[in-house]
């Protein structure tokens, strides 16, 4: 176990073991999570804090990305999830001609005041994970935004890992682990009613707790 400072100067604690997972409940289903906290252990450690502390329990899937509701017009019309630093660059969002598939989930949006201070970007060039179908990372604007809020995806996209091309800064999101039962409720997930690019209304996150 270690410290590490995130960007505005507050601590996470650092679990150096191999791995360790988390189970998503929802009311449709269950979705076990290996995360990798060799290769992320800043981000796994972010995400593990929110756990711990309950953040995710009452939370939500609250968006939903298919290949007929991308459009520049529908990513600026989106609010940032309550697991984004509000004050990132909103000018950064992706250009709509790289086409993603994924879900995005937070915390319980009464808690947003309680998180702690966005965490520095873990790019895939150093942490040689990639994204691929099930893997789980975290949602940002700028570089070093991300707080809370994290994504699924579905299908391999390779434009979210660093020198893709999904935001237009190419550095990337920092991918932190691995769905390993479970994308059979994700994809049910991803085809609910939106409205634009927000489920309409959100999947429940009932809990998310460490597999024992």
């Amino acid at each position: 176990m270690r410290l590490v400072e995130t960007t505005q100067g507050c601590y996470v604690s650092v679990n150096t073991k191999p791995s360790e997972s988390v189970i998503i409940t929802t009311p449709l289903g269950k979705i076990e999570v290996e995360l990798a906290q060799q290769q992320a252990p800043l981000t796994t450690a972010n995400f593990l804090h929110y756990v711990e502390h309950g953040f995710y329990n009452g939370g939500r899937f609250h968006r939903a990305v298919t290949p007929d509701n991308q459009s520049n017009a529908n990513l600026k019309n989106e609010k940032a999830g309550a697991g984004i630093d509000q004050d990132a660059d909103r000018s950064q969002l992706p250009n709509d001609a790289v086409i993603i598939e994924v879900i995005q989930g937070g915390i319980d949006p009464d808690r947003q005041d309680e998180q702690n201070a966005p965490i520095p970007l873990e790019r895939t060039r150093d942490t040689g994970l990639r994204h691929e179908d099930g893997t789980i990372s975290m949602a940002r604007l700028t570089e070093d935004s991300a707080v809370s809020d994290f994504f699924i995806c579905i299908g391999d996209q390779p434009e979210l890992d660093f020198g893709g091309q999904r935001n237009v800064d190419g550095q990337g999101f920092a991918a932190f682990g691995k769905v390993t039962t479970g994308m059979d409720v994700i994809r049910v997930i991803q085809q609910s009613p939106v409205d634009g690019q927000s489920l309409d209304p959100p999947i429940q996150i009932i809990t998310i707790a460490r597999l024992v």
